[in-house]
Order: structure tokens, then C-alpha cells, then sequence
């Protein structure tokens, strides 16, 4: 298998947290789709990573497409089996990606130019982030100690994520969340796979 993706991406980081807690082999090939040169595009007519290859070149993109094929292979698994628990499981898995998908959009808005920045949009997507941390510590974290799920994951990437693009949030502040975060940091998925 072949993973394309952004070494800062959230979405990509829980691919490359799976793969790794699972021990699958996968080559990474670091692609920017930002850059007229991006390689994605034949392979995911979107042009967004993650996008993984499999072995016979069928290509899979969107994490939870991807998350959810690594799930069902051989060795540990990150879903639970019983509907309830599974349920919960993808719905932080959600949460995880909305706070990811609002940190970015706000991002990508406060690099325009300043004139044309629309602060409005950008309350919006950060009421968003913040309303999803407190979410985070409220279900996630309080479960600390638990087997860990995929919405452990994601919720961990997006998280490190705001850690890495947007320190000034300062959500290690919530001693539930550091008390969470610090464990998962520690396993080498996510030691190995912190962006640079």
C-alpha cells in the first residue's frame, strides 16, 4: 500500500496513527495539493489527502473511508463491535474531523489577504473549534484509561493539530484533556508521527 498525504494534516496523521498501531506497512509518499504539481489528482479527482493506494492501485480517500478499510484488517481494531459503542466511536471520530475541518477553514481564511478576511466567518469556524474542544474534554477524555477507539484518534490528531497551527488556544489548560492527551502522545503512532 502506498499512503499520500501532508505530514500536518490531522486527517493523514490518524491514517498514519492506524497504520502504525496496527503495523501495517505502507510507503508515504508526502504530496502538497496546494502546489499546481501536486500528485493527487490522478488518484483522487478531489485532490485531498489522505489518498491510499492499495496494493492492485484502487485508490481510497477521505480518512474515514481509509480508518474504517484499516479497521477491518488483521490485528487490533479501533471500532468497537456492539452498535452503541461503534456509534460512539464514529461520532467522535465526527468530532475529531469537524474540529479539524473548522481549524482549517479558519486557517485558509486568515491567510488571505487582510482586507479581504471575513471576521465573521472566522468567529464562526473558531466557536466551532472551541465548542469542540470543550466536547472533547467533556465525552473523550473523560473516558481516559478506556481502550482506544478511532474517535480517541481523531479526536487526538485534531487536538495536536490546534497544538501545532493554533497554540494560542492553550487547551492543555483543561486538566482533563492533558491528563488524556499526554498517554496517547506517548505511544510511538503518535511520537513517530508529530509534524516537524
Amino acid at each position: 500500500m502506498k499512503l499520500i498525504g501532508s505530514k500536518t494534516s490531522p486527517y493523514v496523521r490518524k491514517v498514519r496513527v492506524i497504520l502504525a498501531e496496527k503495523s501495517i506497512a505502507a510507503e508515504f509518499v508526502e504530496d502538497n495539493v496546494w502546489s499546481p504539481e501536486t500528485g493527487v489528482t490522478p488518484f483522487n479527482p478531489l485532490t485531498k489527502v489522505p489518498t491510499l493506494l492499495l496494493d492492485d492501485g484502487e485508490p481510497l480517500y477521505d480518512s474515514r473511508v481509509i480508518a474504517e478499510y484499516l479497521d477491518s484488517l488483521p490485528g487490533a481494531s479501533f471500532l468497537p463491535r456492539e452498535a452503541r459503542a461503534r456509534a460512539l466511536a464514529r461520532r467522535d471520530e465526527a468530532l475529531g474531523d469537524g474540529i479539524s475541518d473548522a481549524g482549517i477553514l479558519c486557517r485558509l481564511e486568515r491567510q488571505r489577504d487582510a482586507a479581504r478576511q471575513d471576521a465573521a466567518w472566522i468567529k464562526r469556524q473558531m466557536d466551532k473549534v472551541n465548542a469542540g474542544i470543550a466536547a472533547v474534554s467533556r465525552s473523550v477524555a473523560s473516558r481516559r484509561g478506556a481502550p482506544m477507539t478511532l474517535g480517541d484518534i481523531a479526536c487526538a490528531c485534531a487536538l495536536l493539530w490546534v497544538d501545532f497551527r493554533m497554540p494560542e488556544l492553550a487547551w492543555r489548560k483543561d486538566p482533563a484533556l492533558k491528563a488524556w492527551i499526554e498517554p496517547l502522545e506517548a505511544r510511538p503512532s503518535f511520537a513517530n508521527t508529530r509534524p516537524s
